[in-house]
Order: structure tokens, then C-alpha cells, then sequence
């Protein structure tokens, strides 16, 4: 099984109503591909509520496999997602272990 931990920093020139309000969308839209990409077994999606914090958006999905993680990135709704990603995106941190 591999775990997929993904942490995501936003823009600080995004103003505050603005990014949270993106970042509920965003929160929406990962957990909306639960049961849509066939290769994800969970995903956990959750907006930081500790303002000491640097990132604003933590990922957590479970995969059986590398390949099944792969599919998963490509997958046409991941890549929807992403894209509304990568508007706000100021850093992205990931690890990708076996479990």
C-alpha cells in the first residue's frame, strides 16, 4: 500500500476571503474524487486551522500501489483539481511511502 501526503502553500498575495473561499473548492473538488478514480482507496482533504502553520491544505490518499498512484495523477478529474491548484499554488511538499 502507498501512502500519498501531499502539503500545499498558497500565494500570500491572495487575499484572505479569497483563498479560503478557493480553498473550500479545492477541498471539495479532492474529496469529489472519492468513488470517481477507481485507483483511490482514501483520501483524507483538510484546510490548516493553525494560523503558525506555513501550508494551507493537507492531502492524505491511500493507494494500493505505485502504479495505481499514477493512474490516479493522470486521471482527468485529478487534473481538473490540479489546475485549480496550480492558480493559487505557491509551494507543494510531498512523500509518497510504503505502508
Amino acid at each position: 500500500m502507498i501512502k500519498h501526503i501531499v502539503l500545499f502553500k498558497m500565494r500570500d498575495d491572495i487575499d484572505a476571503t479569497t483563498k479560503n473561499a478557493n480553498l473550500k473548492t479545492i477541498k471539495a473538488g479532492l474529496e469529489a474524487l472519492i468513488g470517481v478514480v477507481p485507483t483511490l482507496r482514501s483520501m483524507e482533504v483538510g484546510i490548516n486551522c493553525n494560523p503558525a502553520e506555513k501550508f494551507d491544505l493537507a492531502l492524505v490518499a491511500t493507494f494500493d500501489n505505485l502504479d495505481d498512484l499514477n493512474a490516479y495523477a493522470i486521471h482527468p478529474n485529478h487534473l481538473a483539481v490540479g489546475k485549480q491548484i496550480k492558480a493559487m499554488l505557491d509551494v507543494r511538499a510531498c512523500n509518497d511511502f510504503e505502508f
